[in-house]
């Protein structure tokens, strides 16, 4: 346990000492929160639940995004430079190693989380209970973990360079169809058919849900929880074929 606990420690460290991490994780997200919701005139019907339902989004976006391409980058470059090899000499083993990856970025989501919903409250005063923002924060937390897994898959990747660009790939085509940008409802019909199916929407549908009153629906978890099954399954075939090399 105290190794483990020292490793998620490193590695949060390694994380917030990572100027990526900072501009891309919390920067971006909350210049575009501030342009969204007080530069660009959006028509909406209501404005307070708008400024609402877009933290919502740009959280998920900042958690979604750190998820995938922080930490699988950080893992290829491990990889690449033979640390992994190297700690197989030393006590830590490959289970506290990824523990200690996916624990320690859990961690660096809950900073995100806080953070931008602080500037949220800041930039538009927004007014939730405490319950949604709590819930919402959870939610959003928990919920990451399908993307932890796709983090740790693009992690098994050889090339720094390619997992770099096929990350930002994953990132991009899941944050349009998932409704990070715009409302889902307005995106196209053949837009939203692609992204019901794909779990960027039912990350950010949940927290969606909460602030509007309600909880996440049951196709959401479902579906979730599928692609966490999935990614994990992949990412564990990988890893074996690799070390059977």
């Amino acid at each position: 346990m105290k190794m483990l606990l020292t490793q998620c420690k490193v590695e949060i460290l390694r994380v917030f000492r990572n100027p990526y991490y900072i501009f891309w994780s919390l920067f971006m997200p909350i210049v575009f929160y501030f342009i969204f919701t007080r530069v660009v005139n959006l028509d909406v019907p209501d404005k307070a639940l708008w400024d609402a339902h877009f933290l919502m989004s740009m959280t998920s976006f900042s958690v979604m995004g750190s998820a995938i391409m922080t930490l699988g980058i950080r893992m290829v470059e491990e990889r690449s430079k033979g640390w992994t090899t190297f700690m197989r000499v030393t006590p830590l083993t490959d289970t506290i190693y990824f523990f200690s990856k996916m624990i320690g970025q859990s961690m660096v989501h809950v900073f995100s989380i806080l953070i931008i919903f602080l500037a949220g409250g800041l930039v538009n005063g927004i007014e939730l209970t405490v319950f949604e923002w709590i819930s919402s924060a959870f939610w959003i937390l928990l919920a990451s973990m399908p993307f932890l897994a796709l983090g740790v898959l693009v992690g098994m990747m050889k090339r720094v360079d390619t997992a770099a660009g096929v990350s930002n790939i994953i990132y991009m085509i899941l944050a349009i169809t998932g409704g990070m940008y715009m409302p889902f409802d307005i995106l196209p019909k053949t837009v939203q058919a692609i992204g019901s199916w794909l779990p960027a929407f039912h990350f950010g549908n949940g927290a969606w849900e909460i602030i509007r009153g309600n909880g996440p629906e049951i196709l959401n978890i479902a579906i979730l929880a599928a692609y966490l099954i999935v990614f994990m399954l992949l990412s564990t075939y990988i890893r074996r074929k690799q070390e059977a090399v």
